[in-house]
C-alpha cells in the first residue's frame, strides 16, 4: 500500500529538518565530544607583511593544561600547500600557502603556530606565552600601486603582484562597434570586500583510529568531498583512510567552499599526536581568516546609439586576490565574465581580468561568486545610459533585452541562454510596484525642493548557475567536473533512502529531495529519508555551491528514482504475468491496461526483491539504482527587481520604502523554501549596497573586524518584500529548475543603489560609492553642490 495522495513537487511543504534544529537536537561540529578530545588554538599574525625570524612556542609548553606546541617550521614535513583548484590561465602565478606561515606573513591573521591543550580556554591563553620575532616588511594594499615596476611584492620569490591576465573578446571587435557609436560610456564601480557571516562559525574535529591509520574528520563546511581529496593531497592521509562528515552546518554562503588550513592543522596535529582534536573559531579570528568575497575594481565602457540600441561593451577588472590563491580564489571573477552583458543583445564584448595580489585575507566565492559584480556593472551603467539618452530606464531596457520568443538565445559572452521571459517579469513586478504612480509622486516632490527625495531603482537580471558542465567547466580550467550523484534504495518494509552527494548549510535539501523522491515513486513525503554530507555513507559527490544542488543534484535524484521505478516495472510485469507495455504506474501502483484489479504496489516489489523468490530470469534482487547527473548547460534563473528609497538630503540617512521582486527560477519544489532564499538573497544584496565593508587601515589592519565595526542587517533594517514569480522551465535538467540561492543577492545591490542615485541625481550626484551610509550620501551631495 503506497502513501501517496498528491503531487508533492510545487507544495509548500514545513521543512522536514527544522524541527530538530530550532530545538536543538542535532548535531553541530562545535558540540562533538569524545573521549580523550585535546583542543587547539591559532597564533595569528598581527601584521599584514613581515618576515618570521623567531618563532619560540617552548613557553607555551610550560602553562596548565597544554600538551603540545608547533611553529609552522615543526610542522612543515608533513603538511603540504594549500590548494588552488582553479588555475585559470597557463601562466599563472601560484605561489606556495602553507597551513602555517613558515618563513614570511601575508595578512593579518596569517597562522604561525599552534597550541594544543586539555580545554580551549587553556590553549587560548598559552599563544600569549609563544614568543615570535617579526622584521615588518611594506603592506601591499592598492590595487593599480602594486602593478608598478618599483612596487612592494607580496610573493617576493615571484617577481610580481600580478597573478594572471584572463582576456575574453567575442562577437565584433569592439573597437570597431565602438567607432560607429553616436554615445559611449565610461564609468569606474568599486566592488568592496565583504565578510561572510554565517550563523555557525567555522569548526573541526578529527578523530584518529592509530591502529588502522584511519581519520575521521568532522567539519562546518559546504564540500565533504572535495575536502576529502584535498586533505588527502595536502597531509599525505590516504584518501581511502579518510572518512569527512559535515554534519549539521549552520549556514556558509561560499564562505565553507573551502579547504582551510585549520582543517589540514587539525589533522596533522591529530595524526602526530595520536588523539582528537577540535578547533572552533572565534566570531573575531572569523573575520580575520575565514576568506572574504567581491574586491574589485570595475571599468566599464558602453557603446549605444542615439535611439538606445547597445552596440557593445568593454570590461577591465582588477581583481583582489589577497594574499594567496584558495580553492576557487582566481575563478570567481572570470564566473562573472560571461554574465556582464546581463539580459541584453549587442554585437561585441571585450572583457580583461587582471588578478593581483595584496597583504589582505584572500578572497574567495561569496553568495553569487562573480555575478552579483557582473550584474551590478551592467544595470549601473544601463542607468547611466539612460539618462544620457533621456530615456526611462525601463524603456531602454526594453529595447534591448532578448525577447521571449528569441529562446534558446547565444548571448555575445558566449553562453546560450536556454528559457526566458523578461518581459512578463518586469511586466508583473512594475504592476506590483506602482511604477507608474511613484514617477509621478518623484516628480512632484522634486519639483517642490523636498528635502526628502524619492528614488526608484530597477535592476533585470539574469545568472548562470547550476555549477555543472563538466567539459564546459574543463575549457575554463578548474580543477574538478560538475556532476552530482544520487542513489536510491528501497526497503524492505517499503521505505525509502535518498543518498545524495550535495551537502546542505541551510537550503532544506532534506525536504525538497524528499518532495521529489515521493512523486516519481508514488510513496509518501514522510516514508522518505535523505542521507547527506558524509562520505563514508554518500561516497560520490561534488557538494553544494554556485545554486546547484536542485538543478543537478535534485535532478540526480529524479532520474536515479526513474530508474527504480523501470526495474520495478520489470519485476511487476513479471509478478502480474503482463506484458511491461501494458503495465500503468501512477500513484505508486502498476496496474495492467484494462485490468485494473491486476495491481502491485511499488513497496510489494521492494519485499519481493528482498526474498527474491520470483524475479525474472537474470534480473538481480535489487531495485535500487543511482544516477550521476552532468547537464550540458547551465540554467538561467532571470527577474526584475524593483526598489523605491527615501533619502534624507540633511542627513544622508537613506530608508527602503517599497521592494518588489519578480523572479524566474522555472520549476518550484517547494514554494516556502524558494521564498525564505529569495528573502535571504535579497538581504544579503541590500547589505552590501547599504552596511557592509571590509576596511583595512594604511599598514593592513582589519578595523571592521567586529560585528561592532562591520555592519550586519538585522530584520529591523530591512523592509518587507513583495515577492512574486514567473516560470519558464530550464530544460537543462528533468525538473525544469533553474536555480534560486542566489539570485537575490545578485539583484537586490543594483537596484538598491540605482534607486539612491535616482533619488539624488536632480542635485547633482551621479555616484555614490557602496556602501551608500548616510555619510558618504551626504559627502556624495556636498561635493555635487560645490
Amino acid at each position: 500500500m503506497t502513501g501517496a495522495t498528491e503531487r508533492e513537487v510545487g507544495r509548500a511543504r514545513l521543512r522536514k529538518e527544522d524541527a530538530r534544529l530550532v530545538t536543538g537536537q542535532t548535531t553541530w561540529t562545535d558540540n562533538i565530544q569524545v573521549t580523550g578530545l585535546l583542543h587547539l588554538a591559532i597564533l595569528r599574525s598581527p601584521m599584514a607583511h613581515a618576515r618570521v625570524d623567531r618563532v619560540d612556542v617552548s613557553p607555551a609548553l610550560e602553562r596548565p593544561g597544554v600538551v603540545a606546541a608547533f611553529s609552522g617550521r615543526d610542522l612543515a614535513e608533513g603538511l603540504g600547500s594549500l590548494p588552488c583548484a582553479w588555475p585559470v590561465t597557463e601562466d599563472i602565478v601560484l605561489p606556495d600557502h602553507p597551513p602555517l606561515a613558515v618563513d614570511e606573513v601575508r595578512y593579518a591573521g596569517d597562522p604561525v603556530a599552534v597550541v594544543v591543550a586539555r580545554d580551549r580556554y587553556a590553549a587560548a591563553d598559552a599563544l600569549e606565552a609563544i614568543e615570535v620575532d617579526y622584521t615588518p616588511l611594506p603592506p601591499v594594499l592598492d590595487l593599480e600601486a602594486s602593478l608598478a615596476e618599483d612596487a612592494p611584492l607580496v610573493h617576493a620569490d615571484k617577481g610580481t603582484n600580478r597573478c594572471y591576465v584572463w582576456p575574453l573578446a567575442t562577437g565584433e571587435d569592439y573597437a570597431s562597434v565602438k567607432e560607429r557609436a553616436d554615445v559611449v560610456l565610461k564609468r569606474r564601480y568599486l566592488q568592496q570586500r565583504l565578510i561572510p557571516n554565517a550563523m555557525e562559525p567555522r569548526a573541526v574535529v578529527v578523530t584518529p583510529l592509530p591502529a588502522s591509520g584511519e581519520y575521521t574528520v568532522y567539519s562546518a563546511t559546504q564540500i565533504p568531498h572535495i575536502l576529502r581529496i584535498m586533505l588527502a593531497m595536502v597531509t599525505g592521509v590516504p584518501e581511502h583512510k579518510l572518512r569527512v562528515i559535515a554534519p549539521d552546518v549552520g549556514g556558509g554562503f561560499g564562505s565553507k567552499l573551502q579547504v582551510y588550513g585549520e582543517e589540514a592543522i587539525a589533522l596533522t596535529v591529530a595524526r602526530r599526536l595520536g588523539r582528537p582534536v577540535k578547533w572552533t573559531e572565534s566570531r573575531s579570528e572569523g573575520y580575520l581568516a575565514t576568506h572574504h568575497g567581491r574586491g574589485m575594481i570595475q571599468d566599464v565602457e558602453i557603446a549605444a546609439t542615439r535611439e538606445g540600441k547597445l552596440l557593445g561593451l568593454k570590461v577591465d577588472l582588477l581583481a583582489d586576490m589577497g594574499a594567496y590563491l584558495m580553492l576557487v580564489t582566481p575563478g570567481v571573477p572570470i564566473l562573472g565574465a560571461f554574465m556582464y552583458p546581463g539580459i541584453y543583445k549587442m554585437d561585441a564584448y571585450d572583457f580583461t581580468c587582471t588578478g593581483v595580489f595584496t597583504t589582505r585575507t584572500p578572497t574567495d566565492a561569496y553568495r553569487g561568486a562573480g555575478r552579483p559584480e557582473a550584474t551590478y556593472a551592467i544595470e549601473r551603467i544601463m542607468d547611466e545610459l539612460a539618462v544620457e539618452l533621456d530615456l526611462d530606464p525601463v524603456e531602454l531596457r526594453r529595447r534591448n533585452w532578448i525577447r521571449h520568443e528569441e529562446f534558446p538565445y547565444p548571448s555575445v559572452a558566449g553562453l546560450t541562454y536556454d528559457s526566458g521571459n523578461y518581459e512578463a517579469a518586469t511586466d508583473k513586478a512594475l504592476a506590483l510596484f506602482g511604477y507608474d504612480d511613484l514617477r509621478a509622486e518623484q516628480q512632484k516632490r522634486n519639483e517642490r525642493g523636498d528635502t526628502v527625495r524619492l528614488g526608484i531603482g530597477v535592476s533585470t537580471y539574469t545568472e548562470m548557475c547550476g555549477l555543472a558542465p563538466s567539459r564546459v567547466l574543463g575549457d575554463l580550467r578548474y580543477g574538478a567536473g560538475g556532476w552530482e550523484a544520487a542513489s536510491i534504495r528501497m526497503l524492505p518494509t517499503g521505505k525509502v533512502e535518498v543518498v545524495t552527494g550535495t551537502s546542505p548549510h541551510g537550503q532544506g535539501h532534506v525536504t525538497s529531495w524528499s518532495q521529489i523522491a515521493a512523486d516519481v515513486l508514488g510513496v509518501s513525503f514522510d516514508d522518505v529519508e535523505v542521507v547527506h554530507g558524509d562520505t563514508k555513507a554518500a561516497p560520490q559527490g561534488m557538494d553544494t555551491y554556485g545554486s546547484r544542488s536542485l538543478v543537478v543534484g535534485g535532478a540526480a535524484v529524479h532520474q536515479a528514482a526513474v530508474k527504480v521505478v523501470a526495474k520495478a516495472r520489470k519485476v511487476a510485469a513479471h509478478l502480474l504475468e503482463a506484458s511491461e507495455d501494458d503495465l500503468e504506474f501512477a500513484g505508486g501502483v502498476f496496474s495492467v491496461k484494462g485490468s485494473p484489479e491486476a495491481r502491485t504496489t511499488i513497496q510489494e516489489i521492494a519485499l519481493a526483491t528482498f526474498s527474491s523468490h520470483d524475479l525474472p530470469d537474470g534480473m538481480e534482487p535489487t531495485i535500487n539504482a543511482e544516477h550521476v547527473m552532468d547537464p550540458e548547460n547551465f540554467s538561467y534563473p532571470h527577474g526584475t527587481h524593483l526598489c523605491a528609497v527615501e533619502v534624507d538630503t540633511e542627513t544622508g540617512r537613506t530608508t527602503i520604502r517599497s521592494y518588489v521582486c519578480v523572479d524566474d527560477v522555472g520549476r518550484v519544489v517547494n514554494p516556502l523554501i524558494v521564498e525564505g532564499q529569495v528573502h535571504g538573497g535579497i538581504a544579503q544584496g541590500i547589505a552590501q549596497a547599504l552596511y557592509e565593508e571590509a576596511v583595512y587601515d594604511d599598514e593592513g589592519n582589519l578595523v571592521s573586524g567586529t560585528m561592532a565595526d562591520y555592519l550586519v542587517p538585522s530584520a529591523v533594517d530591512l523592509p518587507d518584500f513583495v515577492t512574486d514569480r514567473t516560470e519558464t522551465p530550464a530544460t537543462s535538467n528533468p525538473l525544469g529548475a533553474k536555480g534560486v540561492g542566489e539570485a537575490g543577492t545578485i539583484a537586490a545591490t543594483p537596484a538598491v543603489v540605482n534607486a539612491i542615485v535616482d533619488a539624488l541625481r536632480p542635485l547633482g550626484v551621479t555616484e555614490v560609492a557602496m556602501p551608500c551610509t548616510p555619510g558618504r550620501v551626504w559627502q556624495a551631495l556636498k561635493e555635487a553642490s560645490a
